[in-house]
């Protein structure tokens, strides 16, 4: 009996540090994790409830006026509360060690601290064993074509015709 106290306990501080995990991200990029978790959360194929797990790498692009570009890479895992579970309740779900993790990278515009609607950011989500180089590979490409061809118009880059 002590020992499943102790498994269910830890079961529920394991979870609890994935939610501490994303309280830890800025705004900005807290905002495109939660946009992941919905997308994953919300798919007809995932049968599991998934969290926020951890942040592996994190890039800025900060263009000015507010506006900018970011890149968030990280997982997501299983827990054992059941699919749809809210996600205010989400914190009392202990993480599932039968599955493997969820890989996913986001990338979007932020104006001001908001996801802009254009470009549509670009939230791909795979399990881990499933991911190859080749979609690394896409990734990396379709987030460095989003922030360098933003097209946005840089006070050093305005030539002045006398």
């Amino acid at each position: 009996m002590a020992t499943l106290f102790l498994v269910v306990l830890f079961g529920c501080v394991w979870s609890a540090g994935g939610q501490a995990e994303l309280m830890k991200l800025s705004a900005g990029y807290k905002a495109g994790a939660e946009l992941a978790v919905e997308q994953v959360n919300t798919h007809t194929g995932v049968q599991h409830h998934f969290v926020f797990f951890k942040s592996l790498k994190q890039s800025e692009v900060d263009v000015g006026f507010g506006v900018k570009y970011l890149s968030h890479h990280f997982y997501l895992k299983a827990t054992r509360c059941a699919k749809g579970t809210a996600a205010a309740d989400s914190s009392k779900c202990a993480f599932r060690n039968d599955r493997p993790v969820i890989d996913c990278m986001a990338c979007y515009k932020m104006y001001k601290d908001e996801i802009e609607e254009n470009p549509k950011p670009y939230i791909h989500c795979i399990h881990k064993p499933a991911l190859t180089k080749e979609m690394i590979k896409a990734r990396r490409d379709y987030c460095e074509k989003m922030s360098y061809s933003s097209g946005s118009v840089t006070l050093l880059g305005v030539k002045r015709n006398t």
